[in-house]
């Protein structure tokens, strides 16, 4: 396996990741695409890690899925706590609770 096949499918994830935020109104599915995208910046790690023998890209791999687990924590409270209160998990209503 070469390092650009890894890089290219990291690259894919990586967009389909952006276009995920971008174009998702529900916030679950939102949540879901930040995670493709951490998950791109975890292939590029490992792989790149893998190209130069040393374990620095798993290292620095764990800490990136150790930060999106705390992040899927906060995002779901907070999609819960917007659900109680419009019924809805649709982002484009969220401005409106403004207080």
């Amino acid at each position: 396996m070469y390092l650009n096949q890894f890089l290219l499918l990291a690259a894919f994830l990586f967009c389909v990741g952006v276009y995920g935020v971008l174009a998702r109104k529900n916030g679950v599915l939102v949540l879901m695409s930040v995670e493709l995208i951490l998950n791109a910046v975890n292939v590029n790690l490992v792989a790149f890690g893998a190209f130069h023998n040393t374990v620095v890209g798993q290292v620095f791999a764990l800490f990136v899925i150790a930060i999106a687990a705390a992040e899927v924590g906060v995002g779901l409270a907070i999609v819960l706590l917007i659900y109680r209160n419009k019924q809805s998990i649709d982002l484009s209503e969220v401005d409106l609770m403004k207080g």
